[in-house]
C-alpha cells in the first residue's frame, strides 16, 4: 500500500509541474471549446497524463542506471500502462481537435456504414487494435480471454469519456474505480502504475473543477483504459468477467439514457458530483 501511495504522490507532482509548464501553449485558440456552461476553455488538457508518465519512466530509467531503485526503465506491466496512455491520449486528442457532430457507438459506426470514416470511428478502431495489444502478454494462449480483456480496456476508455460531461466527474469516477480496483484486487502489487495515473488525474483535478480546463478525450480514454488494464494484469478472470459485464451493462446504458440526468436524479451521486465545483 505504501508503493501505491508514493506513485500516486509522484504522478500528482509530475502532472503538476507538466500542467504548469505547458499551459500557455494551451492557450491558443485553435485549442479552444465550450464547456457544458458556454465558457471556452483549452481541451484536450488529459494529453498531460501520459507525457508526466513518460517523464517519471524517463526519470526512472535514469535512476536505474545509477544503481537507485528497482529495475532500470520500465518493467512489462509499467510499460503496458505506459504504451496505453500514450496510444489512447494520441486518439482522444484527434478526436477532440478534429472530431466532428456524429456521437455515441451509433453515431460513429452508421457514419462508417456509410463509408465515412469519422475521428470517434478511428479512436474506436484504434482503440480496440491497441487494446488487443496490450492484453496479449497476459491472454496469449486463449483467444477468447483475449477478446475478453480487450474488450474491458476499450470499454473502459469509452464509459470514462461517457461521463466526462461536468467538471471534475471523470476524475472522481476514476479515483472511486481505482480504490475500489485495489481493494477487490488480488495482486495490489501490479498497480503501482496504474496509481502513478490516477496520481496524475489527481493533479489535474482542481483546475478541472474550477473550469479551467477541459481533459478531453485525450484524458478520460487514459484513465478508463488503464483502470481497465489494471483489472487484466491484477484481478483473476472471474473477476475481469464481472468488470466487464458492469463496462458494457454501463455502456449500453450510456447510449440511451443520460448519466447526467441519473445523476441528478440521486441526491448523494449528485452532492457528489457536485463537490468542488464552481456554484
Amino acid at each position: 500500500m505504501t508503493a501505491l501511495v508514493a506513485e500516486v504522490v509522484v504522478g500528482y507532482l509530475a502532472a503538476r509541474l507538466a500542467w504548469l509548464a505547458a499551459r500557455p501553449l494551451f492557450a491558443v485558440p485553435a485549442l479552444a471549446r465550450h464547456n457544458y456552461r458556454g465558457r471556452a476553455l483549452p481541451t484536450g488538457v488529459g494529453i498531460v497524463l501520459p507525457l508526466a508518465a513518460l517523464v517519471v519512466e524517463g526519470g526512472r530509467a535514469v535512476a536505474g542506471s545509477l544503481g537507485v531503485g528497482d529495475v532500470a526503465g520500465v518493467g512489462s506491466v509499467r510499460g503496458l500502462v505506459l504504451v496505453t496512455a500514450l496510444g489512447f491520449g494520441l486518439l482522444g486528442l484527434v478526436d477532440d481537435l478534429a472530431g466532428g457532430a456524429d456521437h455515441g457507438f451509433r453515431g460513429h459506426l452508421g457514419a462508417l456504414a456509410q463509408g465515412r470514416l469519422t475521428t470517434g470511428a478511428l479512436k474506436l478502431l484504434g482503440g480496440g487494435f491497441l487494446a488487443l495489444v496490450v492484453v496479449a502478454p497476459f491472454d496469449g494462449t486463449s483467444t477468447v480471454r483475449l477478446l475478453a480483456d480487450a474488450a474491458l480496456v476499450a470499454l473502459s476508455a469509452n464509459l470514462a469519456n461517457l461521463l466526462d460531461r461536468a467538471p471534475g466527474r471523470t476524475l472522481k469516477a476514476a479515483l472511486g474505480a481505482f480504490v475500489v480496483l485495489v481493494l477487490a484486487s488480488a495482486r495490489a502489487d501490479a498497480l503501482r502504475a496504474t496509481a502513478l495515473m490516477v496520481g496524475a488525474a489527481l493533479g489535474l483535478l482542481l483546475d478541472d473543477l474550477h473550469e479551467r480546463l477541459m481533459l478531453g478525450d485525450a484524458g478520460s480514454n487514459v484513465l478508463g483504459a488503464v483502470l481497465g488494464l489494471g483489472v487484466v494484469v491484477s484481478c483473476g478472470p472471474a473477476a475481469r468477467d464481472l468488470a466487464l459485464g458492469v463496462v458494457l451493462g454501463l455502456n449500453v446504458a450510456g447510449e440511451l439514457v443520460s448519466f447526467t440526468r441519473v445523476i441528478d436524479a440521486v441526491p448523494p451521486l449528485r452532492a457528489l458530483d457536485r463537490a468542488g465545483r464552481r456554484p
